[in-house]
């Protein structure tokens, strides 16, 4: 019972707000400015001028608020680009970290962007709507202001023509009745002549004539009066005070307005920004410590073991001049030892230094490596980074040859479109003629020759490398062990010989190494090179023979890609089957010999796809002579291919 009274009461309360709020609404609509505010047209125009002053202060805040927001776009993309790696920094980014902090820095450029767009669309968007609306309002307003002062001041007009009617009529009839005050006494006069009392008598009548026209006058100035007023304040200035009440809402209104749209242009941006954020923390997340760690060891380690133990030394067996010879040895080895295990380039760099003094097959290994200095790298490392410790090295090299490899098959890609394009010519001489791509040709060939002996020769380095069997500890423990071994052999016999040649064998080998390696290589770079000069064609020899013989046809993949004259003229005269169409994206002006022009938007088929030169061939058809081919960039087009 309680629930289904409290339900009653529930409806019959919101069933009163409606009714209230249609009332208001009803109410509102009957309200007007003309016939509630008639008399208050002075503060009607000092109201509608300050929503006015407050519409343009309104304006003023969105134009230091879009300062403030191209302030803050401008200074975060100075604190990204300030906060970017610096090149000597790029050994870092493989961490993941850095990684992280540099999606960081993109995110918040992203951010920048989007504080951009809304300081954009704040200026062209609202901005310029609020400013345009004030001046539309005070023109609108100006020309009110100027009708009701019209209409008050004809109304002034004709209350001043009502007052002065009435006091002519006031003054007519108080004349008049003078007059006829004096015509009755001048009557009642026997003093008086004839002729004295008609001359009153016209007076009277002529100022009861005038007192007459005066009242006539009055009325009418009174009816007209009443008229006017009545239209004024009933028609003509409910008018003008409607429009200013239009036009107040109508500022009103587009204050509304504009407050939702700053709104809305700041919540078009926000999913954005909610992605930026979810990228900052996805960055954030992507940071592995162990994965740091590992890429840590794998950029510092060495390869080297730990030093063996020291042996003991029994004084008993010494001699004073060993005994200051081993503890200059001991702490020489020792102060090396731990400063050694930070740095492998600081590592060989200070046992170099204290070698310097050592036996005359050292000497010679320091000289003959001055001498090789001109084949350091652009870093500062020897050409076969042979200065590195050995997985330093081994690394060194295989990033080498994966970098030539990648060079070599780019310009082979290049190469074989020159020689597409070559082949094209031949067989179609209207195209272009195939001795234009002769000079690229042979270009292409000797860098892919240089290339391919680079390669050879990092390849033979990684070998050797490989092969190179790696030191059980580092060049410190082999000096200690060197040290060692030479003090044991000059006190005892049998074994200490044997430790003493041990310990002579390994600085001698690890010094003469890094020499040896270049010597041997440089070397075998020459052989390798006559030999393959002498053992196959020139690739100017390919390209004068025939035009329709692969450059550099001589040995190895270029002998079983060699292909005959006539099965060239066999494959390529014919028609080619089209592989898709495409579409230009941008229009393309043919500039040199073999590529076609074409506009934008321009459907073409495609007989032959990019080989990774940045080309395609396409084919349109042509009402003289039936199809134009050639060549034009993959970039400039959208291929669609056949399934």
């Amino acid at each position: 019972m309680l629930a289904l009274l409290a339900g009653g009461s529930s409806r019959t309360s919101s069933s009163n707000k409606l009714a209230e709020s249609e009332n208001a609404a009803q109410n509102s609509n009957n309200m007007s400015w003309g016939n509630e505010l008639w008399d208050q047209n002075e503060n009607l125009a000092i109201h509608t001028n300050r929503g006015i002053d407050a519409l343009d202060k309104y304006a003023n805040f969105l134009r230091d608020r879009v300062a403030i927001e191209t302030e803050y776009a401008g200074k975060l993309r100075r604190l990204v680009k300030n906060y970017q790696p610096k090149k000597k920094e790029e050994e870092d980014n493989e961490f993941t970290s850095m990684q992280a902090f540099r999606n960081l820095l993109k995110e918040v450029g992203d951010l920048a962007g989007q504080r951009e767009v809304v300081s954009e669309s704040l200026q062209l968007q609202i901005i310029a709507g609020v400013t345009l609306l004030s001046k539309t309002l005070r023109e609108e307003r100006k020309k009110c202001l100027s009708d009701g002062a019209s209409l008050q001041q004809n109304l002034t007009t004709q209350l001043s023509s009502l007052d002065r009617a009435k006091r002519n009529y006031e003054k007519a009839y108080r004349d008049s009745e003078k007059a006829v005050d004096s015509y009755k006494r001048a009557d009642m006069d026997l003093n008086l002549s004839r002729a004295e009392v008609e001359r009153y008598k016209n007076v009277m009548t002529s100022k009861i004539q005038q007192s007459d026209d005066a009242k006539n006058e009055y009325a009418n100035q009174l009816q007209k009066t009443n008229n006017l007023q009545q239209q004024h304040y009933s028609m003509l200035l409910p008018a003008v005070l409607n429009r200013l009440q239009e036009l107040d809402e109508k500022r009103t209104r587009g204050f509304r307005e504009f407050i939702v749209g700053a709104a809305d242009v700041e919540s078009s941006v926000a999913p954005i920004i909610a992605r930026c954020m979810e990228g900052i923390v996805k960055a954030g997340e992507s940071i592995n410590e162990k994965e740091d760690t590992f890429k840590v060891i794998e950029r510092y380690q060495s390869g080297f073991t730990p030093p063996r133990d020291i042996p003991f030394e029994d004084l008993s067996k010494c001699d004073p001049d060993s005994v200051q010879d081993s503890h200059y040895s001991n702490s020489t080895s020792n102060h090396l030892t731990m400063r050694g295990t930070m740095s492998a380039n600081k590592l060989k760099k200070r046992v170099g230094i204290f070698n310097i003094f050592g036996s005359n097959k050292q000497r010679q290994i320091i000289e003959a490596c001055i001498t090789m200095k001109n084949s350091l790298t652009a870093d500062g490392q020897k050409e076969d980074f042979s200065d590195l410790p050995p997985n330093q090295r081994r690394k060194k090299l295989q990033a080498k040859i994966a970098e030539l490899q990648q060079k070599i098959a780019q310009e082979t890609n290049a190469r074989d479109g020159l020689m597409k394009m070559k082949i094209v010519y031949e067989a179609n001489s209207s195209l272009g003629n195939p001795m234009t791509v002769e000079g690229q040709l042979n270009e292409s060939e000797h860098k892919l020759e240089k290339l391919k002996v680079d390669l050879k020769k990092y390849q033979g380095f990684l070998e050797k490398a490989s092969q190179v069997p790696v030191a059980t500890s580092s060049p410190q423990a082999n000096r200690n062990q060197l040290q060692n071994g030479h003090r044991t052999s000059r006190h005892s016999n049998g074994s200490a010989d044997d430790h003493h040649d041990d310990g002579d064998d390994q600085p001698d080998d690890a010094g003469s190494l890094s020499r040896s390696d270049s010597e041997d290589n440089v070397a075998q770079i020459q052989n390798g090179h006559n030999n393959n000069n002498n053992g196959s064609a020139s690739p100017e020899s390919g390209l004068g023979t025939s035009h329709t013989s692969l450059p550099g046809s001589g040995q190895g993949s270029a002998n079983e890609n060699a292909i005959g004259e006539d099965t060239y003229y066999e494959t390529e005269v014919e028609t080619l089957n089209p592989l898709g169409t495409c579409k230009a994206l941008y229009p393309f002006e043919a500039s040199s010999e073999g590529s076609i022009p074409m506009n934008e938007g321009e459907e073409l088929q495609v007989i032959e796809i990019d080989q990774g030169d940045g080309w395609t061939r396409v084919r349109r058809a042509n009402n003289s002579n039936g199809w134009d081919e050639g060549f034009v960039p993959t970039s400039y087009i959208e291929c669609t291919l056949y399934a």
